[in-house]
């Protein structure tokens, strides 16, 4: 229609269209043919009668304001620097250190000798190709150079327990949680009108503090076990949550079982580097009778842990827009847990205190009967229970 319409008939028939589609209908048909909301708003006060209408004058092609552009050549020249990420390294940029909102660059540009406002910067960053756009997490810095041989050897090392029909478990902590009527993401069906009321403000409930879920996915059975921490999330609770799995849920699957493989990331109370994890790995080795080996995820690589979205992320779905108004609510949303391929959860409390600070001496750490493998050994080691250690 627009080569057959006058700007009068344009700015009618878009008013006419805006109507018949009734709320919201001004700005699906801005976004549809261009045409100016506040264009299309006069075109609405004269369908309606609102304004005399003469059907003897219409502007002539090109008529109208002039654009800022074609007046001030140097405008959109200025506003690219502005919005240019290349220059966030330049010191002298004006707007290095402020947000570039749509106010704050009208005024920059007002600083630099134009007349502009806000609207038109808007417009003006469209033209330009920019739109709003949040942070990705895309970047994982520099990789590690044996990355993707150490995943290769983590599949061999899980691969060859299964095969063998001995446990493979993933381990991990997840995000720490306030207990109590807070906020939590998401959305959820309720009466309408009655949303759940929750705490303005995300502060922390003394008497309730927070829960530390430390989750152990056994990766050949689908099942998954979460002990829900109240205190610190030490290597002490890491390795208690594997017990409690294996005497409630491992045991029963494997009664044969020898060895046992955990693959876990590099860092948190699991890490690599943490003495504590290693000597308390030793003294559950002892009681429980088997051979543990241990493959950590390389750095940056946490994301691809194989309890993040075989387990947890199933976890965060159930739980969504759900306060977490205590410990019990957050144990029964966990065991809760169900996917259409089989994969179900146990959970229970934690009450035990695990001490922050616990020093591990160098003399104990030469008493383990631990052996570090040929290929990264810092990544991947064998625990074996002292019974059968040798000298």
């Amino acid at each position: 229609m627009c080569p057959l319409l006058d700007e009068r008939g344009r700015r009618r028939f878009a008013a006419a269209e805006a109507l018949a589609a009734g709320r919201g209908g001004i700005l699906v048909v801005s976004r549809i043919t261009g045409v100016a909301r506040s264009t299309i708003g006069r075109g609405l006060v004269e369908l309606r009668g609102g304004a005399a209408l003469d059907l003897t004058r219409a502007r002539r092609p090109g008529g109208g304001r002039k654009a800022l552009t074609s007046l001030d050549a140097t405008l959109l020249e200025d506003l690219r620097r502005l919005v240019d990420p290349a220059t966030r390294g330049d010191p002298q940029a004006p707007l290095l250190w402020t947000s570039k909102s749509l106010r704050h660059l009208a005024r920059a540009l007002g600083a630099l000798g134009h007349r502009i406002g806000h609207n038109t910067v808007a417009s003006l960053l469209r033209g330009l190709g920019f739109s709003l756009q949040a942070n990705r997490k895309t970047l994982e810095g520099a990789s590690h150079p044996d990355r993707d041989a150490q995943f290769h050897y983590i599949n061999r090392q899980v691969g060859g327990a299964l095969e063998a029909g001995e446990p493979a478990i993933s381990v991990d902590t997840k995000k720490k949680e306030l207990v109590g009527d807070f906020k939590n993401a998401a959305r959820a069906y309720r009466p309408k009108g009655q949303p759940e009321p929750v705490r303005v403000h995300d502060f922390l409930v003394p008497e309730l503090g927070r829960a530390a879920p430390y989750g152990v996915y056994d990766i050949g059975d689908n099942k998954g076990w979460v002990s829900v921490g109240i205190d610190h999330d030490t290597a002490g609770f890491a390795v208690n949550a594997i017990r409690r799995w294996w005497q409630l849920m491992g045991q029963a699957r494997y009664p044969g079982a020898r060895h046992l493989v955990i693959t876990a990331d590099g860092g948190g109370s699991n890490g690599s580097r943490v003495r504590l994890w290693k000597l308390k790995l030793q003294a559950l080795a002892d009681e429980l009778g088997l051979t543990i080996t241990v493959c950590h995820l390389p750095p940056g690589t946490s994301k691809w842990n194989k309890i993040e979205h075989r387990l947890f992320s199933f976890i965060t779905q159930n739980w969504r827009a759900r306060p977490l108004l205590s410990h019990q609510v957050i144990v029964e949303l966990i065991a809760a847990t169900k996917t259409k391929a089989g994969l179900t959860v146990r959970s229970e409390i934690d009450t035990n205190a695990y001490p922050k600070g616990v020093k591990v001496a160098d003399a104990d750490m030469d008493a383990l009967n631990l052996h570090r493998h040929t290929f990264h050994g810092e990544w991947n080691y064998t625990i074996k229970p002292q019974s059968n250690m040798t000298r």
